[in-house]
């Protein structure tokens, strides 16, 4: 049988989780709907998701159509959680986006689709809630054609619009106008078919059309957009067929090397690891040790799978392998990561697809005795949601987290409160910035010579780099030079140092080289004792370089950045001349407004500190009737007072203190 792992992704509160259940109805995985209203739904098995109403976690359910076994992933429409989706898209082979009749094309639409097309992931589109007062289908088409994507055709009509008795009517060889439309899109891309209309009387068989729409689609070229209600089951059987006709499905067997990647971590009630995992090639046992490397991982890890269910008609069942195109979970892998790959191969590169987190806040408990069990409990949750960043002060005591959102933060605070006993408050939440090198800079610091009390020779070079290029270590000493521990020990201590910069921000796109190297060799006295103070170890070089890279860091300066997101606002135009100087006041950069009829649409950027402040403000200056999208952009040098982030306790910028601390950390190891 072959398989199918399709997500469904939304913005929040289109129905996908709605039409999920509607799904698994219809394909006799479940007797009754489940209502998210009510959190009796199948995907949202969470207490917090059944309180709240909104998905948290990604979640698999499987079910079988036209001799297809689907494993269906339903994802968080929250933009809070778009961690979440970013998990999930290096799986999938197929996608349907869920978009609401009456709400249309939506912030959160607009980024889901740019990521699916960047990707090609065929992709359906089923517009929902087409029964609800409001409902626009011919409008909402035009959106999906302006706003997403001009390759979409509409499969259907739908009567009665806006009722409960809103009904799909599926187009076929009998509507011209759909024929017309559909030849029209598919000659776009097929020269072949172009040719075969011109030269043919008749036109292109109605046969042919469908063949070739099938293939454009699992292209990611076209996208079929299918109406309906997941309330009412209205058109919900067009788009079963149609995911079973259009979509790509894998293979009964993909020959080669076990190739797998890791897209989820959760805790079982004993506290033991399970991986959520799709194979891509090959397969994996019980009892078989595995391969596992994460990215940015120097060396591989090892773990044996102790048990393996495979996702099956609406549940998981106990199995000895998971093999190629499906997903399963398995047991016994204690090092496991989120994003780790599996094999020798490894499958897809793991990439990131959507922004990072751009804010953050001080997690605190409320009881003094519960800071061991915080640290703890966030490094559980970090696992199963690795962009949360957990950032520890030993000197303040205190504990950041990044974060995309302020729900995000409410629901952290509730999961640690109910699954962990904890309660804990939050400070502020304040805007994470980057560290750019603004020139060249460079230090060293030699061994044997004052004021340097380490048994080691470094020297290192900070050069700016291409925006966007990360981090770049480079070496102009010879590898042989010293023992390779040790400049292992430099090129690891780099990467952690630049976590902080200057300002307390990480730094990035920068090439970072190592001109000068030196050690003692391993000494000993005549009756073979290892003497420390003579020989240079690994501790050295990480105590060291510190030292120099904040000393070349802070010759070559550094600019701080902020994040900004891309902004859209619509309103009235009679009301834009009190906006104006709103986004001046809030550092935003407009661009000339369009305006067609009595609507006048303002784009530009704006500070992600002031989105929040712009969107409580905007419907006051328009008697409600503005509407604001945004969504994250890139980052932009500061303008205005430099921000300075809180740094941890590890600071080589004060170097007599750190040098103390330092020391008094080595003499207590002796």
């Amino acid at each position: 049988m072959h398989t199918l792992n399709l997500g469904i992704l939304a913005h929040v509160d289109a129905g996908k989780t709605s039409l999920t259940e509607r799904l698994l109805h219809d394909a006799g995985v479940i007797d009754t709907v489940g209502s998210v209203d009510d959190g009796s739904t199948q995907t949202d098995f969470l207490a917090l998701e059944r309180q709240r109403g909104i998905t948290i976690k990604s979640a698999v359910v499987s079910f079988a159509v036209d001799g297809v076994t689907v494993n269906l992933i339903d994802t968080p429409g929250h933009p809070d959680f778009i961690a979440e989706v970013e998990r999930v898209l290096g799986v999938l082979d197929g996608a349907v986006l869920v978009v609401s009749a009456v709400e249309g094309v939506q912030a959160q639409t607009r980024i889901l689709m740019r990521a699916l097309r960047r990707l090609r992931i065929p992709t359906l589109v089923f517009v929902n809630k087409t029964d609800r007062r409001g409902a626009r289908c011919d409008g909402v088409l035009a959106d999906l054609a302006r706003r997403l994507s001009p390759s979409v055709v509409a499969m259907g009509s739908v009567d009665d619009t806006g009722t409960r008795r809103a009904r799909t009517r599926a187009f076929t060889a009998g509507d011209p106008a759909f024929v017309t439309a559909l030849t029209d899109l598919l000659t776009t891309h097929d020269d072949d078919l172009l040719a075969a209309y011109v030269e043919g009387a008749a036109g292109v068989p109605y046969g042919r059309l469908r063949e070739r729409l099938a293939a454009q689609t699992r292209r990611a070229l076209v996208h079929p957009v299918y109406f309906g209600s997941a309330a009412t089951g209205a058109g919900v059987a067009e788009l079963t067929a149609g995911i079973a006709e259009f979509l790509p499905g894998t293979g009964p067997v993909v020959e080669g090397p076990a190739s797998g990647t890791v897209f989820k971590v959760e805790r079982g009630p004993a506290g033991e690891k399970i991986a959520y995992a799709r194979m891509f090639s090959g397969q994996v046992r019980t009892r078989e040790r595995v391969r596992l490397l994460g990215d940015g991982d120097q060396e591989a890890r090892e773990g044996k799978i102790s048990a393996i269910t495979v996702f099956d008609n609406g549940t998981d069942v106990r199995g000895d392998a998971l093999p190629a195109g499906r997903i399963g979970r398995l047991r016994g892998l204690h090092t496991v990561r989120i994003g780790d790959t599996i094999g020798e191969t490894g499958g897809r590169p793991a990439r990131s697809h959507f922004a990072p987190p751009t804010l953050e806040t001080v997690v605190t408990p409320r009881r003094r005795e519960d800071r061991g069990a915080l640290h703890i409990a966030l490094g559980h949750l970090a696992e199963q949601d690795p962009l949360i960043g957990v950032r520890r002060d030993e000197v303040r005591q205190e504990v950041s987290l990044s974060l995309y959102g302020e729900v995000q933060k409410e629901v952290i605070q509730a999961t640690l409160a109910d699954e962990y006993g904890i309660e804990v408050g939050f400070r502020e939440t304040t805007t994470i910035c980057l560290e750019r090198p603004a020139g060249t800079g460079a230090a060293v610091e030699f061994i044997d010579v004052e004021p340097n009390p380490f048994l080691a020779t470094v020297g290192l070079r900070v050069e700016p780099a291409a925006f966007g290029s990360g981090v770049e270590f480079r070496r102009e000493v010879e590898l042989g030079s010293m023992p390779y521990s040790l400049m292992r020990a430099v090129e690891d201590t780099v990467a952690e140092t630049l976590s902080q910069g200057i300002h307390g921000w990480r730094v990035t796109d920068c090439t970072v080289t190592l001109t000068h190297s030196g050690y003692w060799p391993r000494q000993s006295h005549a009756h073979a004792v290892f003497d420390k103070s003579m020989s240079s170890t690994a501790g050295d070089f990480r105590n060291l370089t510190p030292l120099v890279l904040m000393e070349a860091l802070r010759r070559a300066g550094t600019t701080v950045y902020e994040p900004v997101h891309r902004f859209r606002a619509e309103l009235p135009a009679d009301t834009l001349g009190p906006l104006v100087p709103v986004l001046a006041r809030l550092h935003a950069v407009p661009e000339p407004p369009v305006t067609d009829g009595g609507v006048c649409t303002v784009e530009g950027v704006v500070p992600a500190a002031r989105v929040h402040e712009l969107q409580q403000l905007l419907p006051g200056m328009t008697r409600g009737e503005g509407v604001l999208e945004s969504a994250f952009a890139d980052y932009r040098p500061v303008d205005g007072p430099v921000p300075h982030r809180t740094r941890t306790d590890r600071d080589p910028l004060n170097r007599k203190e750190y040098l103390l601390r330092t020391l008094r950390r080595v003499d207590g190891g002796r």
